[in-house]
């Protein structure tokens, strides 16, 4: 694929990580919140008064990686050389991370359990509206498809000799994306077994920034650094141009 093929599924993922950190707006506008122990997902909560611009910015933000994973898909799909496994797999991943994520716009919390007892005890009796329950699977999967897309595409990188800014940095992103994850999880547990918050805003915080930040790195990888040509056998023309 050209150089031109790559540019729109690097600047829709580049827009897309963009979109995904507007949480950080939390410190310029006054939410009542704690980022350090409250959910992202609070921020935009149904009783929020900001909850309608946060929601705005996570349906963007899934829209952007969607289109952009699907994109790549396409190229690959219509590009021998790139059809390889983790690469499949990886923008699958993406995919599911993006449709996940605007679904979660549609899906909102109804109240902030990290802060209110009340909410938690309906979320608990599950009496929240059905949207609140279904939030923490789309969740779930964003978060899922995320992991999925991070481990594949930077595995991809390194095992096909693709993408050298993904190919150095991806896997430390990796780790500390698996040891935010594994705080995140740990401290929901906790708190869900009524053991306090265990600093879990903090933690999902760091989550989704790492993910925006790969995200980043993945965009400018795509976007500027040509992918090898495959292999091709006697009396077959080369193949030129990176490919996402």
């Amino acid at each position: 694929m050209s150089l031109t093929g790559t540019r729109p599924v690097a600047a829709l993922i580049g827009l897309g990580a963009a979109a995904y950190t507007a949480w950080v707006l939390e410190v310029v506008f006054s939410t009542g919140l704690n980022p350090v122990e409250t959910y992202v997902s609070e921020l935009a909560a149904q009783d929020q008064p900001l909850g309608g611009l946060f929601r705005a910015t996570d349906f963007t933000a899934g829209l952007l990686v969607l289109a952009g994973a699907l994109l790549a898909l396409l190229h690959t799909a219509r590009t021998p050389g790139a059809r390889r496994p983790w690469a499949w797999t990886g923008w699958g991943g993406l995919a599911l991370f993006g449709a996940a994520t605007a679904a979660d716009a549609w899906l909102p919390l109804s109240c902030k359990p990290t802060v209110d007892p009340e909410c938690a005890a309906r979320e608990t009796a599950g009496l929240v509206p059905a949207t609140h329950q279904a939030h923490a699977i789309s969740s779930s999967l964003a978060m899922c498809g995320a992991l999925l897309g991070i481990l594949a595409l930077t595995l991809a990188a390194r095992r096909y000799g693709w993408w050298p800014p993904l190919a150095r940095t991806g896997p430390a992103l990796v780790v500390l994306e698996l040891a935010a994850t594994a705080w995140t999880l740990t401290a929901i547990a906790l708190f869900s077994a009524g053991h306090g918050t265990w600093a879990l805003g903090a933690g999902q915080r760091l989550q989704v920034l790492l993910v925006a930040l790969w995200l980043g790195v993945l965009a400018h990888a795509v976007g500027t650094q040509p992918r090898p040509a495959p292999r091709t056998g006697p009396g077959t023309a080369p193949r030129t141009g990176p490919r996402p």
